[in-house]
């Protein structure tokens, strides 16, 4: 801000009140020193300052605020050093752009350009007679007006204060001293951009100060725009808020221990970051409890994600399914869930279940369900540790994550919000999301100075992120997640429960996908599952979320071609007959469903099924309309060879329910679409909340 962009008005505001005989002093007042001594010693406190306006410049560039004698000798001769070198309309102009008037959110106001903005949202330029009056009021105790547009009366202090000494120095009549008290002063909020969202305002001021200079970002007046969402943002900050609550009462007898033992124990911190899965916009973020106390934003922060990381080790197994590679793998393969220790590069891995709980023959589907870790390890190893380290760089994750048998419990550190950008893929049908969180950057003049675009690609084959994302359900459902549904949340959702020495709950809708952290600073184990400390604020921000009308039209996962849902028996997980007592349903890639009948009750080969059955195709088929595509064809359960270690533990909930079906439901369910020279089936419905 130039000289001759200061408004007469402001000038006279604050000279009035900060240097009246500014032009004419040559750097020091004397008459306005001894008048401070004076009216300090009438009022027993120090009431008014003496430092001329080019002493305040001094101060601000080259020296601190301790009141010391030493600094004011000092100051004062940098003054007069300052008055020989600069004209007077210079040193006015270094004090208007750089005089600290207080704070807005995490945002410090520095010069009358930036705080007309922060205040009255106008250029400077434009400012009245009041709201001038009102800025240089403020500059004697900037923080206590911070807050003006919640306490008016403080906000009228100011404002009246500069219009008496402005009437005193003749800058103006008491007429349009009156005129101006009476008129409304319409400060507006600290916006959640600076209250509620300070992580993400430190997110964006560091961005930017990546591209233009400090000087540029002061003495420019740039207008940013944002992808937060302020609705999102308030639901994120109360449900953060509620939580935070709760995570302390589960950790009382904790923080009472170390207390006892002499500690001063660190409150849990708690981060959530929420983005649209499908153009990857960061809608909110918080990124800490109390960004007062702590400004670390740990949505940044690198932790171990636990079985968060779960996910991908599936997707990576499933791939092979559409790729043709052995070993095929689907929901219904088998791998024996028991104590088992594991070798690898010349060592020993033994990893270990929630309680030591161990469940025999599973299937992948409740092993991902059930957080079980020996049977996601054992997974990994049949597929391969490398194929699982691939998978997790095609997810846009950490390339410093290393093929061993720890990987597949999520033992390699990344950030909330790498995580984040990995299930964007999950919950977008194969297709990542580059976070993002600045959508355009314009200068004073308006035009666009940084603009950014939506990055998507392809990173996953939609026909794998379905299925990974129809055993997520499962876990919401039935398994360690849920705490959502308990918690109230009852539309369509997937999502994964992890625990290291942190808990971690990472979840999506159709149009939300929210990740939830809760840990210590200093790494100690937080001592909670990913169930009991993060999915309850995850329950609850959702809960939020989809009472707003952008985010109320939560709809169930789409199937996509490629993708048949079938009936099967559980026990034997092969094609259910009639007489099978109990039944369920299980998704597949095309051409990796079980081909036999249930061999305990009356099984045998599909293709040596009665004519009649290829009716119950065309009309009960579960098959998408199109085509289905060429993929390897393989039975359905494959067995699961030895695996290496796993890591950490889950809470564990009561298994999925087995429904009895009925029987036209049952037997058109078994003929849904597998032969590939038969007439294209009827669209298939979609896959139902497990």
């Amino acid at each position: 801000m130039n000289f001759n962009d200061i408004p007469k008005l402001l000038r006279e505001a604050v000279l009035s009140v900060e240097d009246r005989r500014f032009f004419e002093h040559p750097g020091f007042d004397p008459v306005r020193i001894f008048g401070a001594a004076w009216a300090d010693l009438r009022h027993g406190a120090r009431v008014q300052g003496g430092s001329t306006i080019s002493m305040q410049v001094a101060r601000s560039f080259f020296f601190n605020s301790d009141r010391t004698l030493r600094r004011k000798i000092a100051e004062t001769m940098v003054a007069l050093e300052l008055e020989r070198r600069f004209t007077k309309a210079q040193i006015f102009e270094l004090y208007a752009n750089e005089i600290y008037l207080g704070n807005r959110g995490s945002f410090s106001i520095h010069g009358f350009g930036q705080a007309s903005l922060a205040y009255f949202n106008k250029d400077v330029r434009e400012i009245s007679l009041p709201e001038a009056a009102f800025l240089a009021g403020i500059i004697h105790a900037p923080n206590r007006y911070s807050t003006a547009e919640r306490r008016p009366e403080r906000a009228a202090e100011a404002r009246d204060r500069a219009l008496l000494s402005m009437t005193e120095n003749g800058a103006i009549s008491q007429q349009q001293a009156q005129e101006a008290k009476k008129a409304a002063l319409h400060i507006v909020g600290a916006g959640l951009e600076g209250s509620t969202a300070p992580y993400f305002v430190d997110m964006v001021r560091e961005h930017l100060l990546d591209r233009f200079s400090e000087a540029d970002l002061l003495s420019q007046s740039f207008r940013v725009y944002t992808t937060l969402d302020p609705e999102l943002q308030r639901a994120a900050s109360e449900a953060v808020d509620a939580g935070a609550k709760n995570v302390d009462a589960q950790l009382a007898k904790r923080y009472a221990r170390w207390r006892k033992e002499g500690q001063d124990p660190p409150q849990a911190q708690v981060a959530i970051v929420v983005l649209d899965p499908h153009n990857g916009e960061i809608k909110a973020l918080i990124g800490g409890r109390d960004y007062g106390q702590s400004q670390l934003n740990h949505i940044l922060a690198r932790r171990q994600p636990g079985s968060a990381f779960k996910p991908f080790v599936y997707a990576a197994a499933f791939e092979g399914a559409v790729d043709g590679v052995q070993p095929i793998v689907t929901p219904a393969t088998t791998v024996m869930d028991e104590p088992t220790t594991f070798d690898f590069d010349g060592k020993e891995y033994t990893p270990n279940n929630y309680g030591e709980t161990f469940h025999g023959k599973v299937t992948i589907r409740e092993a991902l369900t059930q957080s079980l870790n020996v049977a996601t390890v054992k997974l990994a190893e049949m597929v391969g540790y490398t194929r699982v380290t691939d998978m997790a760089h095609q997810f846009g994750l950490d390339p410093s994550i290393r093929a061993t048998p720890s990987v597949a419990l999520g033992a390699y550190e990344m950030t909330p919000l790498e995580v984040a950008g990995g299930y964007t893929i999950l919950a977008n049908e194969g297709v990542r999301a580059e976070p993002m969180y600045i959508r355009n950057v314009v200068d004073a003049s308006g035009q666009s100075i940084e603009r950014n675009t939506i990055r998507t690609h392809r990173a996953l084959d939609p026909r794998v992120a379905y299925l990974v994302t129809s055993m997520l359900e499962d876990v919401i459902d039935h398994g360690t997640g849920a705490t959502v549904r308990v918690r109230g949340f009852t539309a369509p959702a997937a999502g994964k429960t992890g625990t290291s020495h942190d808990g971690w709950f990472a979840g999506y809708t159709s149009n939300l996908l929210c990740i939830v952290w809760v840990g210590f600073d200093d790494n100690r184990d937080l001592g909670l599952s990913g169930a009991s400390a993060p999915a309850p604020i995850w329950a609850d921000f959702m809960k939020r979320a989809i009472t707003l009308p952008a985010y109320s039209n939560v709809q169930l996962f789409g199937m996509p071609e490629g993708v048949m849902r079938v009936t099967i028996d559980p026990d034997t997980l092969q094609l259910a007959t009639p007489e099978c007592p109990i039944t369920r349903e299980e998704v597949y890639v095309h051409g990796t469903e079980p081909t036999e009948f249930c061999s305990l009750h009356g099984g045998h080969m599909a293709s040596d099924a009665p004519p009649a059955s290829w009716l119950s195709r065309v009309f009960g088929g579960k098959e998408s309309d199109a085509a289905p595509p060429s993929s390897a064809g393989s039975d359905a359960k494959n067995p699961a060879a030895p695996g290496s270690g796993g890591e950490s533990p889950e809470e564990q909930t009561q298994p999925e329910e087995e429904n009895k079906k009925g029987l036209f439901r049952r037997i058109f369910g078994i003929f849904g679409g597998s032969k590939k020279d038969a007439d294209k089936p009827n669209q298939g419905t979609q896959d139902p909340q497990h």
